[in-house]
């Protein structure tokens, strides 16, 4: 739980408007669905610069992404594209996972790409539209939070603003 509390003090620390932070979290989120692998960091940077949104925000909102959830994230996100698309998922459970390896490697990837195929398409556009959902849900909690979180006044102020 710490390292919770650690990435939301950096957040809260950030010199930016409320909806500012929330947006490049909210665009971080989405971009942690984004079902090309192993590009969303880059991705997430160059949105930062391009936009000149925040950095840390925008990271900490990709990062939702990582070794411990990606497995959850995109299979879900694979079950919602089934659902749309009127693809059975009973595929995926049918994969033989361990008989795909061995021999070459050229030879390994193209047994798990024969595998995966017929779930290339639910696997995009699950991915794309529960990240929208998500990014845009994290964009009003976030925005929400933050916007509650300055109006309190702080402990100890003897001129609170607006006085």
């Amino acid at each position: 739980m710490s390292r919770i509390r650690q990435r939301l003090q950096l957040l809260l620390h950030v010199d930016d408007s409320p909806h500012r932070i929330a947006l490049a979290f909210g665009l971080g989120v989405w971009l942690a669905f984004f079902p090309i692998f192993g590009i969303h960091t880059g991705l997430a940077l160059a949105l930062a610069f391009g936009f000149r949104l925040s950095r840390v925000a925008i990271l900490l909102g990709t990062w939702v992404n990582n070794p411990w959830t990606i497995a959850p994230m995109y299979t879900a996100g694979t079950l919602v594209g089934c659902l749309l698309l009127g693809v059975s998922p009973a595929g995926l459970q049918e994969i033989n996972w361990r008989g795909l390896h061995g021999g070459s490697l050229r030879e390994t990837f193209q047994r798990v790409a024969e595998a995966l195929w017929p779930f290339l398409w639910p696997y995009c556009l699950g991915n794309m539209l529960l990240g929208a959902i998500l990014g845009v849900g994290s964009y009003f909690a976030l925005r929400t939070f933050l916007e509650r979180r300055r109006a309190r006044p702080v402990p100890g102020d003897a001129n609170p603003a607006g006085s």
